[in-house]
């Protein structure tokens, strides 16, 4: 079996994509034997109001009973856009969103501002996992009007510190995964998946005695990133490094187990 953590339908300002539609997704998927995908919607990274994106998402997920079989939907919730609350209700309950997918940079507000941490917790409560991306896209060759900044693996350890017990995705790790001993060990206790889609995901001997085999999962960050690279990163690990259970555990059995599926 296989599962992709990280997939989007939806468009980039500054990026023409294609496989970017529930249908064209299913396509790549049937083409590389993915058997189901958790999806977000990219246009709530940029509406003003991130509802509509979450609207977007749902009114595609039900126009084809297929999609709901193998899309499980993350909304885009902005703690810091008025009504965000009420948009988590809907979205969790009425909606049947499965996760929560969170952008402080591009909305605008630190992450460990008091009202991250008060989403982080609502989602914590209602065992919803939180996932942030390290990276949406190349800062080198995208418009002036995007972020100049990314991230990298600590930026995300003041909310992790501040809510442990919440269930955190880390997706697109592009940058630096260096943690000092305290950091690491918050990582390692956490309930936290880290997916293969991002570039710095290729040492895994050192991840793997860092974090532990049961850390990682399959993604593809599709479709602003190729299709393979994130599988092509768990295929091609030596024996020495990885077994065919811990393979296994990659592809979907770690995700499977920490989505509860």
């Amino acid at each position: 079996m296989l599962i992709d953590s990280n997939a989007y339908i939806g468009h980039w300002p500054f990026l023409k994509l294609d496989y970017n539609t529930p249908e064209t997704l299913q396509g790549r998927m049937k083409e590389f034997g993915t058997d189901v995908s958790v999806i977000s919607n990219l246009n709530g990274i940029f509406y003003k109001n991130t509802q509509h994106a979450n609207d977007e998402l749902f009114d595609a997920l039900r126009s084809k009973s297929t999609y709901r079989d193998r899309l499980i939907p993350f909304a885009v919730i902005n703690p810091v856009y008025g009504g965000w609350r009420d948009d988590f209700k809907i979205c969790t309950t009425t909606m049947g969103m499965k996760g929560v997918r969170l952008y402080p940079q591009y909305h605008g507000y630190d992450i460990a501002a008091a009202p991250c941490i008060e989403l982080v917790k609502m989602c914590r409560d209602k065992g919803l996992p939180v996932a942030f991306c390290l990276r949406m896209v190349d800062s080198r060759t995208s418009s002036w009007m995007d972020l100049d900044k990314e991230w990298t693996l600590k930026d995300i350890v003041p909310i992790v510190k501040a809510v442990p017990d919440a269930r955190y995705l880390i997706v697109n790790v592009a940058n630096s995964t260096a943690l000092n001993e305290e950091e690491l060990n918050l990582f390692r206790k956490a309930d936290l998946l880290i997916d293969t889609s991002g570039r710095n995901i290729t040492n895994w001997s050192g991840l793997f005695k860092q974090f532990g085999t049961n850390k990682f999962c399959f993604g593809t960050h599709s479709p602003i990133l190729d299709y393979f690279s994130g599988l092509l990163r768990i295929e091609s690990l030596r024996e020495k490094e990885a077994d065919e259970k811990t393979k296994e555990g990659l592809r979907s059995g770690n995700i499977k187990k920490w989505l509860g599926l």
